[in-house]
């Protein structure tokens, strides 16, 4: 009877530990280096749009950035550095990023971004803003491979 017990208990530990591994592991996501140049305008609605590059396993990939922010008041531009997490290939880099983030910035400052797509690719991106813009900026960020 002891013997039953201890092998029904082993083998349910031996499961458990098994989910736990299979959690623990992410699907082989990978991360990329991102750079991107970005110009911004608007009163009150503000249109923004640039270029960026995507290096991911050694190759480099080209993007287009656009969107659209609420609220932002002048004219920006931004050169933008960071890491994409969550990258299982290059196209998953592709999509809407939504945050919500307040900022400003006047003839230079510092600009951070934490954004996430719909397929859970991370985008940490940091740098400079040259310009006057007054924002909080509500809109999203879409990113496609060029």
């Amino acid at each position: 009877m002891l013997g039953v017990r201890a092998m029904r208990f082993g083998a349910v530990v031996a499961a458990a530990i098994a989910m736990l591994a299979a959690i623990a592991v992410p699907a082989q996501a990978q991360t990329g280096a991102v750079r991107i140049h970005v110009v911004k305008a608007g009163f009150i609605v503000g249109v923004g749009g640039g270029r960026g590059t995507l290096t991911y396993h050694g190759a480099v990939y080209h993007l287009r950035v656009g969107g659209i922010g609420v609220g932002t008041i002048g004219f920006a531009a931004a050169n933008l550095v960071g890491t994409a997490y969550n990258l299982r290939s290059p196209g998953d880099i592709a999509g809407t990023y939504s945050a919500v983030s307040a900022g400003f910035a006047v003839v230079g400052g510092r600009k951070v971004a934490r954004l996430q797509n719909e397929r859970g690719v991370i985008l940490e991106l940091h740098g400079a803003q040259v310009g006057l813009e007054l924002s909080l900026n509500l809109g999203g960020m879409t990113v496609a491979l060029r």
